[in-house]
């Protein structure tokens, strides 16, 4: 497994991989290198579809997820130097959008500006209790530019999103649940082990079959339901020649646990 100056990569078990954004110092800060190292790690993933399985992303210590770009590295950047910057900024949310496996955030802290377009990027999201939330960008005399304004809409409404990207307002983890941002919120320190129960649940289902189904579901919502029904039936198509669906019956009749291998 590649080492990152930026990122804490973790094996849990066979087919987890827990990745921490790794800055503490700076509250998880999204600089130029966190970028690329984001880049690599969820390119490599789609790259190497055996495995993970199930991907956790947070952020290191107790306080922050990622509490946006790293604005004393920004300071004093050219334009030119900004945008190519931003363009890094850019790759890194499709990788991450893109990622075949599954992602769940596990936000362990504040999550503002660019930390929280990173964790609308994930598939779903489970919160620390004492997350905070927003999207500042306004503030700055930006907007947000990592999916912010295409992801959040998707996931609270255009109205809510709307009202929250235009103030800059922060917002908790229990309006985040309440708007459906968030899937569910734990106290802090049981925020890892939940989100690790989960990825392990989907980590014992066939890769084929997961990946496939997120594919169709991501997909599928960009399409009208008659193209969304033909898509879905493609992706379907895929898992009736594979060892693992035949696995999965075989298990089940044999009153056994199922031995998937991906393939």
């Amino acid at each position: 497994m590649p080492n990152f100056d930026t990122l804490l990569v973790e094996e849990r078990g066979a087919h987890v991989r827990v990745v921490r954004m790794n800055r503490p110092d700076s509250a998880n800060a999204l600089n130029t290198q966190m970028g690329r190292d984001l880049i690599s790690f969820f390119e490599d993933v789609a790259l190497a579809p055996e495995a993970p399985r199930c991907i956790v992303l947070s952020g290191s210590g107790a306080k922050a997820f990622c509490a946006g770009g790293d604005l004393k590295e920004r300071n004093n950047m050219s334009d030119q130097a900004w945008s190519a910057q931003h363009a890094i900024f850019e790759r890194m949310a499709r990788a991450i959008i893109a990622c075949p496996a599954p992602i769940i955030g596990a936000v362990n802290g504040a999550a503002y500006g660019g930390g929280c377009e990173v964790a609308a990027c994930c598939d779903f999201l489970y919160a620390a209790d004492h997350a905070r939330f927003a999207l500042t960008e306004v503030t700055l005399g930006i907007m947000p530019g990592a999916g912010g304004t295409q992801n959040l809409p998707r996931a609270v409404g255009q109205r809510r999103a709307l009202e929250l990207i235009l103030t800059g307002r922060p917002f908790g983890a229990e309006d985040a649940l309440r708007w459906g941002f968030v899937n569910a919120v734990f106290p802090a320190g049981s925020l890892l082990d939940e989100a690790l129960a989960t990825a392990d649940r989907i980590a014992a289902n066939a890769p084929i079959a997961t990946r496939q189904a997120k594919q169709s579901v991501v997909r599928g919502l960009q399409m009208s339901v008659a193209d969304g029904l033909a898509f879905e039936i493609e992706a379907y198509n895929r898992m009736v020649p594979t060892e693992d669906r035949r696995e999965g019956i075989a298990a089940f009749n044999e009153k056994r646990p199922p031995v998937f291998k991906g393939r």
